[in-house]
């Protein structure tokens, strides 16, 4: 993974340099600035260290294909933006084995391979790693199991525990009621039994 290097008398003059040398937007890098102390006679100078975020997705899927090479599946991968959210999806004759018992294998991946990128730039960079649209077809089966337990809530006024969940699953339930007219949200219990619970607004 290349780093790229720009000395300005200010964050904004080094900045302008990278995006004129690269040619890309702000957002298409990650930036680390550090602060050159001058001397006596020396005007303090800023440096900025940056990485194309083209350049991360190239390591992310190099990274992707050694590690499940070594586990003896051969992946293809996609790489979609949705929701200005970089989506890598990975396709295999083996999507069970990449998924695991509730999507562990999958989120322990994705753990790695984030972690491998901080180690490199120094910073986190955010992606959804996903097989075969797992994930995406489990959010929107949660958010319709909420929505539809949200509406008995509502009319019952009684709460209504669901099962355990991970800390992923128990995100998608609270972010899809947060602006729930008659219902809330609460997480409640001990990992890795931790459950939501989805209460009416009348019990407060």
């Amino acid at each position: 993974m290349e780093k790229y290097e720009f000395i300005g008398k200010s964050r904004e003059e080094a900045l302008s340099l990278a995006l004129e040398e690269l040619k890309v937007l702000e957002k298409d890098l990650i930036i680390n600035e550090k602060e050159q102390k001058g001397g006596l006679f020396k005007s303090k100078k800023v440096i900025l260290e940056v990485v194309k975020t083209s350049d991360i997705v190239a390591f992310i899927k190099e990274s992707i294909v050694n590690i499940t090479k070594a586990m003896g599946i051969d992946v293809k991968i996609e790489v979609k933006e949705r929701n200005d959210i970089l989506n890598i999806v990975l396709y295999s004759e083996n999507n069970n084995i990449l998924i695991g018992k509730n999507g562990r294998t999958i989120d322990a991946l994705s753990l790695i391979v984030k972690q491998m990128i901080l180690n490199e730039v120094g910073k986190p960079f955010k992606f959804n790693l996903d097989v075969a649209e797992y994930k995406l077809k489990q959010q929107k089966r949660l958010e319709s199991l909420a929505k539809r337990i949200a509406r008995e809530v509502s009319k019952t006024k009684i709460d209504a525990k669901l099962d355990p969940m991970n800390s992923y699953e128990r995100r998608i339930v609270h972010n899809i009621l947060t602006d729930h007219k008659f219902v809330y949200t609460e997480s409640e219990g001990e990992e890795p039994n931790r459950y939501v619970v989805i209460k009416s607004k009348e019990d407060k």
